[in-house]
């Protein structure tokens, strides 16, 4: 019996933040992919639905809360199964995509996966919020902290062989990093600069950064950010000019990080505060 939802559709990105990493966002009712290999590493987070894949040896069912895993020269097929419909996510690491990767993380050698279907629902929205962070493509600092978070916290927890996360150190000190982006925060920042400042890697800067203050050195930084913001609009600027005297790419990016960290608007600020 033909499905009467015909959909179909499918958006690719190449070159997403990093050389070599493509990003695939697909709506299916009908597809079936035939036999196929990719080069890269293939990390796929579905969102409804599902389909029947065949990876190596392994068969499973994909769904939602189901993160699935190809290492590099896999062959692979899918079709869609008993499922009325396959939406997900996907993202594809060649070189030197996972090269960099590797280094930002601190791993000498390559991760292997044992298992394609990881039962990780936790790491599926990591993944999710990453593809959907990188397809915006609006912020490079929390770009990079996601894709390596993301990555890390995947290797550390599934990868195999001789692939091994260095630990985040004990007893360092983020002093000077802290002091940098108090200082530089109006200016354009870049995550592996910290971390370099800290002789550490992006991976360990980030989780020592949330040891420490409870934040990600995003989260930190737009809170920065935001503390000069409303100096600039008590004190009469406009948000056009509070938004680019406080760092803000511009006057849409000050307002969307104003209302998801207090709640209101940077008018409404305003507004009350000269009320």
């Amino acid at each position: 019996m033909p499905r009467s939802d015909q959909r179909n559709t499918s958006r690719y990105w190449h070159d997403r933040g990093l050389a070599g990493l493509s990003l695939l966002q697909a709506d299916f009712t009908t597809h079936e992919y035939a036999p196929h290999r990719h080069d890269g590493l293939v990390i796929a987070v579905t969102e409804q639905g599902g389909a029947i894949i065949r990876n190596g040896g392994q068969t499973f069912e994909a769904r939602p809360a189901l993160l699935f895993v190809s290492n590099p020269a896999v062959p692979q097929a899918a079709r869609m199964g008993r499922s009325q419909r396959w939406l997900y996510r996907s993202l594809y690491l060649a070189e030197p995509a996972l090269s960099e990767v590797r280094r930002h993380i601190g791993m000498p050698h390559e991760p292997h996966f044992v298992q394609s279907a990881l039962d990780d629902p936790e790491l599926c929205k990591e993944f999710a919020s990453l593809h959907r962070e990188l397809t915006d493509a609006q912020d490079g600092f929390r770009e990079l902290e996601l894709l390596v978070a993301a990555f890390g916290r995947l290797f550390a927890r599934h990868g195999a062989g001789h692939g091994r996360v260095e630990a985040v150190p004990t007893g360092r000190r983020l002093h000077h990093v802290v002091e940098l982006m108090q200082e530089e925060f109006r200016d354009t920042i870049q995550l592996a600069d910290l971390a370099e400042t800290a002789g550490l890697t992006v991976f360990q800067l980030i989780g020592l950064f949330r040891r420490a203050t409870g934040l990600t050195p995003h989260s930190y930084l737009v809170q920065l950010r935001l503390n000069a913001a409303r100096r600039q609009l008590r004190q009469g600027a406009s948000l056009a000019e509070a938004a680019a005297a406080s760092g803000f790419y511009d006057q849409s990016a000050l307002t969307r990080h104003f209302k998801r960290c207090h709640g209101i608007t940077p008018g409404q600020y305003v507004a009350a505060v000269r009320g």
